[in-house]
Formats: structure tokens, sequence, C-alpha cells
């Protein structure tokens, strides 16, 4: 198979840019990534993931990306350094795929989270109106024209594919709210370390964060056409290295059976590469969607046929981040979504 596609990354040295890098090195279409690092990041050499060699890591600069032939751009950067970045790649004509939330977010009042100064002006606007949001089992056919796609957050990938399923039916009572319990591994805070990451804060602990409001509500709730009030949305800081488990409750507005919530999760993710569907009662569990691109779904139905609880599993590094950004690239390419991922 020929080697055609040049990508770049910013950010290789990240958890979720190590990730990307491994997995773009090992690609069949793919030329080996440039990797460029931002003012203040060491350059220089680090280790190729596939067999050790040397791999220089380059100053970032835009002339470099030109003379390299850079075609797909990847920022796995901090939010402020994407919204900055991502104008000035679009002129020169590059596509990307931004891992931080600079670009995921539409309404003011949600993307308000990040801070930025230029929301509302006419550049985001006409740069938002542009993003795709990078859920391929939701908006995958937009994605071969996509110029710029914002890769969705880790716990917003395991919720909104968790409750996708059954807001589009329209079988969930939403006057009665939903409730999404989310649990995550350290690596899901970055690999710059704090006091709450420090192994003598996480291991042999277990602690909630960022209640009501958390930077990926406001996917969710967008994604989902929600209302804020209709979700309540708790993260915590599981002492494992990576992995979520999210634990969604929600009321149905009619009775159903097992098997009827199980076909409308089989039908609706039919064709669905990265979506695996558990057959009740057997639910996901963190182990078996680690180290790979799936999200794991189950679920349990109370007897009285309303009251229902949803398992979603993913690895927050991969279908959470590095292996739904290369999802994505596989969809905007036209290729296999399953190309460098199995």
């Amino acid at each position: 198979m020929s080697q055609e596609l040049q990508t770049a990354v910013v950010g290789a040295t990240g958890y979720a840019g190590q990730e990307l890098t491994r997995i773009l090195f090992q690609h069949p279409r793919l030329k080996p990534p440039v990797l460029l690092a931002r003012e203040g990041e060491e350059t220089g050499e680090i280790a190729s993931p596939v067999d050790g060699a040397p791999v220089p890591v380059h100053p970032f600069s835009w002339s470099t990306m030109h003379k390299k032939g850079v075609d797909l751009l990847f920022l796995a950067t901090p939010h402020e350094v994407s919204r900055a970045w991502v104008p000035v790649a679009m002129r020169h004509g590059l596509r990307v795929v931004d891992l931080s939330g600079a670009w995921r977010l539409h309404a003011p009042e949600n993307a308000a989270v990040y801070g930025f100064d230029d929301v509302g002006s006419a550049e985001s606007d006409r740069l938002m109106s542009k993003a795709v949001y990078g859920l391929p089992e939701l908006w995958g056919k937009h994605l071969p024209d996509a110029q710029l796609v914002a890769n969705p957050g880790c716990y917003a990938t395991s919720v909104i594919l968790a409750l996708a399923p059954l807001l589009k039916a329209g079988v969930v009572d939403r006057n009665r709210g939903i409730v999404s319990d989310s649990k995550s591994g350290v690596s899901g805070a970055g690999k710059e370390p704090t006091a709450k990451t420090h192994f003598v804060s996480v291991a042999d602990n277990l602690s909630a964060y960022s209640i009501f409001n958390h930077r990926h509500v406001g996917e969710i709730v967008e994604q989902l056409e929600l209302g804020a009030a209709e979700l309540i949305f708790t993260p915590h800081l599981l002492p494992i290295p990576r992995g979520i488990l999210s634990t969604i409750y929600l009321h149905l507005n009619r009775e159903m059976t097992p098997f009827e919530v199980e076909s409308l999760f089989q039908t609706f993710y039919s064709g669905k590469r990265w979506v695996r569907v558990f057959q009740t009662p057997k639910l996901p569990q963190v182990q078996f969607s680690l180290q790979t691109n799936y999200c794991d779904l189950g679920f349990c139905l109370a007897e009285d046929g309303r009251r229902l609880v949803l398992i979603s599993c993913i690895d927050n590094l991969l279908k959470g981040a590095a292996g739904h950004a290369v999802q994505n690239m596989n969809l905007m390419y036209g290729w296999d979504e399953a190309e460098g991922l199995q």
C-alpha cells in the first residue's frame, strides 16, 4: 500500500500525543509523521514508538510544515494554543484535527468555560461554522469534506454515545433528568503533574471534582440537544492510569423490555465499527476497552421497565483522544475507519 499522506503532530510528548504518534507511525497509509514542538518545549529527538530509533522533533514553524509537505495537522495542544493556531493553519490550506476543546462548542454560554476573548467575533463564528464535531458515530458523513475537525472530549464521548440512541428515539423522560456519574484514570488530567494527581493523593483514593462546571458538560448538552438543567454530570478521579467508566441514570417515558432497549442500541449502532453493545445482563468493564478504540455499552433495566442504568466504557487516551482522532482522519480521507487502529 503506498504511503501518501504527510501528517504532523504538535504535542507529541503528552499522553494523548504519545498515543497518537504511536498510531501514526504504524498507519499503513501514512508517511512518518513530522513531530513539532511549541516554544518552550524540548526539541531534538525522541525514540520511535515502532523500533526505538531516534526521531527528530523540530521547532514549530509554518515554513517547516510547508517544506515537509504536511497535509494534515494534529494539534495535541492546550486549548488556547489551538484557538490561536487553527485560523493560521487553515489560511495555509492545511486540514486540522484538534484534540483540544478550542473548537467544540458553538453556544457562547458553553464556550465561556474556556475564557476565549474572540468568542462571537466574525472570524471565530466563521471557523465554528466550518468545524465538524468529530464523533463519527453521529457526524461521520460530514468528515470527508471537513477542513477542521474538533475531536470530542473523553468524558463527552462516553456519555454522548450512551445516551444518543435513547434520546433520538424519544424514549427518555427528560422531565425527570439524567445523571452521569463518570470516573477516569489519572492520565485524563494530562501529563503536567499537580498536587491532585500526585501518587500520594491518588493512590487508594477516589475523589469527585469540577462538579457542575466540568468543561465537557457543554459538549454533552449541545450534541444531545439537552437543556443544561436536564443533566447532572459528576466526574471522579480513579487511582488507575487510564480508562473511563460512566454510569448514567435515567427514566424512560414508557415501559420497555430489555429486548426493546437492546434492539434500539443494536439498530442505532449497526455498522458502527467502534461501538460494542453488550448483550444484557453482561455489563462493560474498564479492562475490556483498555488499549482499544472501542466504546463499550451496556445497561440494566429495572423490573418496572422504566428505570434504566447505562454503563459506558472507553480508553480515555484512545477512543477518548488519539484513537478517535485517527478514526476521524480515516473518514476524512475516505479510508476504512479501522485502518491503523486494529
